[in-house]
Formats: structure tokens, sequence, C-alpha cells
């Protein structure tokens, strides 16, 4: 919040400072915007009114036969698609064109350029109609309105009816051009192809026979989904199959095998499966299972030593051996059944690897193959295409539809479109109104003079005690003091008054006051004689001493000075103070004039005269004003600046430059003068850069009695 209301008193002083400029300088303020207004008027007046002959064309590629597609359309819609055809309009031979269909050379306002060229040396018929185009053009404005597929063409000139008739001349010149040019693309378009589709004819039938030639060689032919194959793969596949059947019966055999061999050497042949499955040993395990019966009856019945037992087993001996027999042929046959499985394993695994190594070289004529059969393909593609796009452009080459067409001709203008004289007259005056600005402100920066009381207590370092505003109009200032004591410059030297003076009662108060100045012409000797009355009508008996000898300026502005002795005759000791005292007809107001201007070389203030008079005065006088002469350049003024109790620096209001008062103020410190503040004097009325001093309306009442 605080730095909010810093920042609106920044900007309060800013504007507060720019309306005291516009104050100050308001009569060249409006000298300069009315000298500059009048020139933009009177040269808007004096202008050639220029007319303006609009054309509409919308662009429609849906139209041009060259369109094959709406996309493709679409595209001849984008922004450079469409400031291309405002570069086509806009171009020298559209011109040429134009000028040939409207007969402008002979035109008396494009002849003058022919003219000015002629007199540089001999013009071709070339050369003038590029110089009429050129100039032609020049007056021609083509543009896209806004994101539309709208182009404007705009022509212009001092003859309403030309603007309208080349403007709509433009437009029709495009149109016609349009049209040629896409019926003669679409014919060269078309012959093009014709001969391409000759040449991608032969190329695809080339194509063709050489992938049959190399079918042919390598044996490929057509599969499935019109897929290439060969004769090799097409045997691979059932081969496989037979494979990995004699596999597994090789592998099923060889495990009957080992398991029939296992049991053998392991003394229980009769276990093998195959053994126990065989019908043979069935049978005679069945006959040893009767004999083996028969033995025991026998056994029982003869005993073991008879010939019946012997002859039953031997019987039962044979059919053992019968059995062993049969069953080592099964086993043997189990051996045969896994050899010829391997054995077929072998063949076929051999046939395969045989027909393995013919595919791998089949699969690389297939890759040559499946190239020359994209080759072929894409010749046939390029062909198809070929032939859509010539069929297209034959049609398009018989078509004389624009892809444009007029949406508003140009009528003739009835007002001007240029001039715009009130849009003038308005810009006239804000460019007067900123030019006086511009000069104000640079006569403001141009000032070297003090105005505010930062540039005096800022930069000089000593108060600004007072500010008296400028009195126009009126030859002795000072006067109003008597005339009007209750205006604005009244109340300023009474506010001097009380800086100096003090506002309290019981303080001392310096009775020796110097008033001096920096330069000449500072209001200085005005303001002490105008000091010098505010302080007797307040009660303070008061001289008035001017040591200003070299101007002498007191005795002209101030009453009842006679061609007495003065200040000069005094110091020289050719007069005594009884003898140039001089009353001012003010009660409690008397003076000491210097009674002509004094030129010399003598120090006048260098000896104990001067104390002894301000020391004799003192005695009689509550207060003493001295007028002292300006410090630059003058000694006179330090030497009695350092005699008196207080010292106030006159400062003429934004005039006085800095330097010059800084000048000063460092040769009063350097001589330990009292030096109390400063004031400035001819203060414009309603300046708002003295702080507290505002000599505006704000105060008006307060110094004229209101009117009943």
């Amino acid at each position: 919040m605080k730095e909010a209301a810093n920042y609106e008193a920044r900007l309060a002083d800013v504007i507060r400072s720019a309306r005291d400029v516009v104050k100050r300088r308001f009569l060249m303020l409006i000298l300069v915007a009315g000298i500059v207004t009048a020139i933009g008027i009177a040269a808007t007046l004096s202008t050639t009114p220029v007319y303006e002959g609009v054309t509409r064309l919308q662009i429609d590629p849906s139209r041009n036969p060259l369109s094959r597609s709406a996309s493709e359309a679409q595209a001849q819609l984008a922004s450079e698609a469409i400031e291309t055809e405002v570069s086509v309009i806009n171009s020298l031979d559209l011109a040429r064109t134009v000028v040939t269909r409207l007969g402008l050379l002979n035109d008396p306002e494009y002849a003058e350029n022919v003219e000015a060229r002629e007199k540089k040396g001999p013009v071709s018929a070339s050369e003038k109609m590029d110089i009429v185009a050129g100039a032609v053009l020049a007056d021609l404005s083509v543009s896209r309105e806004k994101l539309t597929y709208i182009i404007g063409i705009r022509y212009r000139s001092k003859t309403p009816a030309k603007a309208a008739k080349i403007a709509n001349a433009f437009a029709t010149a495009y149109l016609d051009t349009r049209v040629g040019n896409n019926i003669g693309t679409a014919a060269r378009q078309f012959a093009f192809f014709e001969k391409r589709l000759d040449e991608l004819a032969l190329e695809a039938r080339a194509a063709d026979q050489k992938v049959a030639d190399y079918q042919s060689r390598y044996g490929i032919v057509k599969g499935g989904a019109n897929s290439q194959t060969t004769i090799v793969d097409q045997q691979v596949g059932p081969l496989a199959v037979q494979l990995t059947q004699a596999q597994a019966q090789a592998e099923a055999a060889k495990a009957q095998l080992s398991m029939a061999q296992n049991q053998t050497r392991a003394g229980r042949l009769d276990a093998v499966a195959d053994v126990l499955d065989s019908g043979t040993i069935i049978e005679l395990r069945r006959q040893r299972a009767e004999i083996t019966r028969d033995l025991g009856l026998i056994e029982n019945r003869y005993g073991p030593r008879h010939p019946e037992t012997t002859r039953v087993r031997d019987q039962l001996g044979q059919i053992d051996a019968q059995i062993k027999e049969e069953a080592n042929r099964v086993i043997r046959s189990l051996q045969a059944k896994a050899s010829a499985g391997n054995q077929q394993v072998v063949a076929l695994q051999r046939e395969m690897n045989r027909l393995e190594g013919e595919q791998a070289q089949d699969a690389r004529a297939r890759v040559t193959a499946d190239s020359l059969q994209r080759e072929a393909d894409s010749k046939h593609t390029a062909y198809d295409k070929m032939a859509d796009m010539a069929l297209e452009t034959r049609q398009a080459s018989q078509n004389s539809i624009a892809q444009a067409t007029i949406v508003d001709a140009a009528d003739t203008p009835l007002r001007p479109s240029w001039p715009n004289k009130p849009l003038l007259f308005l810009l006239s005056l804000l460019v007067g109104v900123g030019a006086g600005i511009a000069v104000i402100t640079a006569q403001e920066l141009m000032v070297a003079g003090l105005r505010t009381i930062d540039d005096i207590e800022g930069t000089l370092g000593i108060p600004l005690i007072g500010a008296v505003p400028a009195v126009k109009k009126v030859a002795r200032p000072a006067d109003l003091l008597l005339e009007k004591p209750t205006s604005q410059f009244a109340e300023a030297l009474r506010n001097v008054r009380a800086s100096i003076m003090g506002v309290k009662s019981g303080v001392e108060r310096p009775r020796v006051i110097a008033l001096t100045s920096a330069m000449p012409a500072e209001g200085k000797t005005t303001t002490a004689l105008a000091l010098a009355r505010t302080m007797a009508l307040n009660g303070n008996k008061t001289m008035l001493l001017d040591v200003d000898i070299r101007r002498a300026q007191l005795r002209q502005i101030s009453s009842n000075s006679g061609n007495i002795p003065g200040t000069v005759e005094l110091l020289r000791g050719e007069a005594k103070l009884s003898e140039v005292l001089q009353p001012t007809g003010l009660e409690g107001l008397d003076q000491i004039v210097v009674r002509e201007p004094y030129f010399s070389s003598e120090n006048l203030f260098g000896d104990q005269t001067i104390h002894n008079v301000l020391n004799e005065l003192s005695m009689s006088y509550d207060t003493i004003i001295l007028d002292l002469p300006p410090l630059l350049g003058l000694a006179d003024g330090r030497f009695l600046a350092a005699l008196s109790d207080a010292v106030v620096l006159i400062v003429k209001w934004d005039e006085t430059p800095e330097h010059a008062v800084e000048a000063a103020v460092n040769a009063l410190k350097s001589d330990n003068s009292n030096l109390i503040g400063a004031v400035f004097t001819m203060v414009e009325a309603g300046a708002r850069t003295v702080g507290s001093y505002y000599y505006d309306a704000k105060y008006s009442h307060y110094y004229t009695p209101k009117e009943a």
C-alpha cells in the first residue's frame, strides 16, 4: 500500500508538472498547433482527388479442370496458392494485356511517362508498352480480403470512369488468361501422357516376358494368393511328412527291440511282449501243458524209469526247444524291423537333404523372380495411372471453365477515395498538437533555470523561503503593496518576511538583511523595496539602503526619491547621514538611494565607513534592508553580505542558470555569510512547482474580495 501511495504521488507530480508546462507555454502550443493544422488543411484542400474502382474475384478451384480430386482443389485454396493468384493479377504481363485491350498507350494520363523516357533517347514499341504497363501497375492494388477466398482488385485514377474500367479489365484479363493457360496446359499434358503411355506399354510387355522366361528356366510356378513357388517346394512338404512318420516308426521298433534284449539278458525271454503275443508260442505252450499233465500221470502210474515216461519226457524237451527257437525267431524279427526302420529314415533323410539343397538354390531364384514380378506390376500400375491421367487431361483440354468468378464488378465511384478530408483534418489537428507539445517540451528541456523546491534545497542545500509571483502590465510591482495589500504579490512578501523574521516572539531577529542575486535583472531591487515596505507595514521601523552603486535602480522605482546626496556621497564622506536620509511617504520606512550610477575602482565598502554607517543606522531602525549588487562579476556584494545578519539570495524563477546560482551560493558560504535561504521571483501564476506557494484559482478568494 505504501508503494502504491508513493507511485500515485509520483504520478500526480508528473501530471501537475505537465499541466504547469502547458500553462506556461500555452500560447506557443496554440501557435505551433494552429500553424501546423493550417498547413495540413491547406495541403488537403489543394490535393487532387483520386477515385478508386474495386472489383472482387472469388477463387473456386473446384471449377479448375486440372483438379483431379476435392483434396487437390482444397489445396489450391491455401494462403500460398491465393497469394500466387494475387501475384498473377499484379504481373506486368497481365498489365500489358489490359493496356492493349483498353488502348492506353495513347492515354494522356500515361503519356507523360513515355515523354519523360523519350527525353533520354529513342523508345521502342515494346519499351513504350512496358512503360505504360508499369505506370498502370503503379496505381493498381491487389490483395486478399482477410482470410476469405475473395481477391480485391483496386485501381486508382483521377477519372472515376477510368478507375472502374481498368479494375474490371484486370479481372476480365485474369479470367481469360487463366482459362487459356488451363486449356493449353491440359493439351500439353495430354500429348505428354499419350507418348508416355506407349513407352509404358512396351516396358510392361518386356517385363512380363522377362518374368515368364525366368520362371520357366527355374521351374517357378504360381502358388496360392498369386505367390511364386517351385516344384521342389511342392515335393518338400510330403517328404517331410514321410520322414517324420518313418522316424517315429523306427524309434518305436528300436524301443521294442531294446526292451526285448533287456528281458533276454535277464533270462526272462518268455517275458518279452512280442514272444508272449506270438501265436506259435502260445500253441506250443498249450501242447507243453498237456504233455506236462500226461507226464505227471505216467510217472505216477509207471514210475520215472518206465519207457513211456522217458518218451513223454523227450516230447516235453522237444516242445521246449521249439518254444525257445520260436522266441529267438521273434527277437530276430524285432531286430530286422528296427534295422529296416533305420534304413528307411536314412533314405528319407538323404532325399530330404537333397531337396533342401535344391530348395536353397530355388529360393535365390524365387527372390529374383519376385523382384522381376514387382517390377512388372509397377509398370502395369504406372500404365494404369497414366491412362487415367490421359483421359482426364483430354477432357480438361476441351473445358473452358475458369477457376475464378467476378462476384462484384467495379462501378464508377461517386466519391474520391483520396483525400479523406475529415480524417486528414483531424490528423492535421493531432499532428499540430503533437508538434506544439514537442516544441514546448524542447523549450522546457532547453531551460537551465531553477523551478522547484528540490532544485533549491536538493541542489544548493539552502531552504526556499518564498516565491514571489510575476506581476504583468504593472510598471512598479512594489506599489501593489500599497495599492492592493491583499494581492498575491503582497501575501508572498509577507511570507518572505515571516520566513526571515520568524513567527515566534522573544526570538532574536536579524537587523541587517541583505538581498542579493547571482546575476542582474532577477527582481532583486523590486523585492528589496517590497520587503522593506512589508516590514514597515508590519510595524518595523525600516531603512532601505541601496548599495548597488553601479546600477542605481532603486531611485527609479521608489517614490519620493529627490536629487539629494546618497550612498556614494555618504561613504566618500561628502555628506552626513542626516543629509542622505529620505522619507518614502510610508510611515516607518526611510531610504538611502544612489543618486546616479557610480563607476570607479575605488572600494567604497572596504574600510570602516560602512561599518559605522550600519552601526549608526541600527541604533535608529529596527530593520535595515540592503539592496546588494549581483555577486557574480562584482566584489562589492560579497563585502556587504559578510557584514549582514542575514543574506537572502534572489533567484529569477525558470531563468537563472543553475550553475550561476550555485556559484553565488558557494561564494557566500566561502565568505561565512549567513545565507538563510533563497526567494523565487517572477513565478508564473498557477505554477505548482514551489511546494506550498500555490498562486492559482484555489486562493483567488483570499486575495480579492468576492463580488456581491
